[in-house]
């Protein structure tokens, strides 16, 4: 039995901070420090939930659909995922989400991180609709 419970806790606190992100713009009451820091929040919640998700896919994948010998990293994963029609998105996606984290991997100013954010929105509606398709649960 697949355990689901930290992919879904690390996508709904990602989900609720790039909402928080999101209304920065309108926010008077915060500086540019701590608009940054909500930026950086973001993007520590979005690696932390990309590789449970991607460590989930692949107990999915092979306990689930049974692929046999699985590879132990992400975008192998994610092409056969795609064989495989559970996502909604084209796997092109998939891999800029891939090569957004390895970015990130160690700098979260500039473009590195502004191309990650910018991925955020897509990122979140693709992780939860493939949450559903593993769990056959709702998004809540």
């Amino acid at each position: 039995m697949i355990d689901y419970d930290k992919f879904e806790k690390s996508l709904k606190h990602l989900e609720v901070q790039y909402n928080n992100y999101l209304t920065l713009e309108d926010r008077d009451d915060l500086g540019e420090l701590e608009k940054e820091a909500v930026a950086e929040s973001v993007i520590q919640r979005f690696e932390t939930c990309y590789d449970t998700l991607w460590k989930v896919l692949k107990r999915y994948l092979t306990e689930e659909l049974g692929v046999p010998e699985m590879p132990n990293s992400p975008k192998p994963i994610f092409r056969i995922a795609a064989e495989n029609k559970l996502f909604t998105s084209d796997i092109s996606q998939w891999i800029k989400y891939s090569d957004a984290r390895i970015d990130t991997s160690h700098d979260y100013s500039g473009d590195k991180a502004e191309n990650a954010l910018d991925h955020m929105g897509d990122f979140v509606a693709d992780a939860i609709d493939l949450y559903i398709t593993m769990t056959g649960s709702t998004w809540e």
